[in-house]
């Protein structure tokens, strides 16, 4: 069966030469046969071009780029009638979870007209009706029930999606994306992608199912991985992970239209605040942000007078700063790290290289602890070697402007 399926996504590679097509690594039901090895053997030699390559070690996700160099063909779906600029594809032990699509987003599609974003959504909407067999409902956007985006939801018996945008007239479009999940699935952003409200799909059991315990190491697993590098969104990418951790539905052109965050801004200190604040009270979750005494007017310079603040500020010691992070760690809850860049030396268990620029890597994710080493695990949104790295925690605290603890509602 998997050599036959090999063959179909080869012939249908070969019928359109002049891009490389991804309908069936998308569409139902040839998406659903995937799997990791399929995947690899159907572009042994095209890597490079296509910009393919596996997020993390353990290949359950795996991304496409479009390679924007005059050389490079382009990658569709739909048989080539639709360019896209980015897809990445979700495993789960080793079985298709789903897929997301990139259709439109303003930072990378500029040039395209209103009436080519409309006819490439109408053109998705009909095929997913005819494969799905169900006519979608429709999508509006309610503020105060955290429906942030406009669209159209598909769910059947053969599978489920949902093809949205951010709320606004179609000349005022900042993303389109597309998720198709299998008809499987129980929980994960492919399954709270069908809410109509933003929120999250996993218990406290479940939190502390993703927590390693390794001799004095504790530290957290499975948290989805984004590669930031070439987007330039390094809040929003990492702010991303943490909404897919725990199941909430976003995704990341999604949140810098919410944070006003450009490939630019994401770079600028002063602007850390406003975005990570943005994001918190757009989908009404709790956010705290801690930090060392006496910093706090240091590291907000721009209010530190006013104190208008939704996130609650607190300043601590440096033991219950290391109390804090144990506590968030053995609840399953991981920590979003402002840090000042390439102050101390970092270091990596796997073997792969870091993907991260050295300068760039300001907000990271603290994912663990061992207290009585004095080490702080940590990971970074930079793809496959990044998941899981280490610092001296004393040097990592001393390289730290503060944590945001962002705690959604868990039951």
């Amino acid at each position: 069966m998997k050599s036959i399926l090999t063959l179909l996504v080869f012939f249908n590679l070969i019928a359109h030469a002049n891009e490389t097509d991804l309908t069936a690594f998308l569409i139902p039901p040839t998406s659903y046969k995937q799997t990791p090895e399929t995947l690899e053997k159907a572009f042994p030699d095209n890597a490079a071009e296509l910009n393919f390559l596996w997020l993390d070690e353990k290949k359950t996700r795996a991304s496409f780029k479009r390679n924007r160099g005059e050389q490079f063909n382009p990658i569709t779906i739909l048989d080539g009638k639709i360019p896209i600029e980015e897809m990445t594809i979700d495993f789960k032990d080793g079985r298709y979870e789903g897929s997301s699509v990139s259709i439109f987003n303003r930072e990378n599609d500029s040039k395209m007209s209103t009436e080519q974003e409309i006819e490439r959504t109408n053109q998705i909407s009909d095929l997913l009706t005819k494969v799905l067999q169900t006519s979608p409902r429709k999508r509006i956007a309610h503020k105060a029930k955290v429906i942030l985006t406009n669209g159209l939801v598909w769910q059947s018996p053969r599978g489920m999606a949902v093809l949205e945008h951010n709320v606004g007239p179609p000349q005022q479009r900042e993303f389109v994306r597309l998720r198709i999940g299998h008809y499987l699935n129980e929980k994960g952003i492919y399954v709270t992608g069908m809410n109509d409200q933003s929120r999250v799909s996993i218990s406290k059991s479940q939190l502390k199912e993703n927590i390693i315990k390794n001799g004095k190491s504790v530290y957290i697993d499975n948290i989805p991985m984004i590669d930031q590098t070439a987007k330039g969104y390094l809040i929003a990418a990492n702010i991303q992970r943490l909404f897919e951790y725990y199941g909430i539905h976003s995704g990341i052109h999604q949140l810098a239209e919410i944070m006003k965050s450009t490939a630019q801004s994401s770079i600028r200190q002063s602007t850390t605040d406003d975005q990570i604040e943005a994001a918190c009270e757009h989908f009404k979750i709790d956010c705290n942000y801690i930090t060392f005494e006496g910093q706090l007017d240091s590291y907000f310079p721009s209010r530190a007078a006013s104190k208008e603040f939704s996130i609650k500020r607190s300043e601590f010691s440096i033991k219950r700063i290391e109390f804090e992070i144990r506590k968030s760690i053995d609840k399953g809850r991981p920590i979003l790290w402002a840090v000042y860049p390439s102050l101390y030396q970092e270091f990596r268990p796997s073997n792969n290289q870091s993907n991260c620029e050295p300068t760039s890597d300001r907000i990271k994710i603290v994912i663990g602890y061992n207290i009585e080493d004095r080490i702080l695990y940590f990971s970074d949104s930079c793809g496959v070697g990044d998941e899981r790295k280490l610092m001296d925690l004393d040097d990592a605290l001393s390289a730290t402007q503060g944590f945001f603890l962002i705690n959604p509602d868990i039951d």
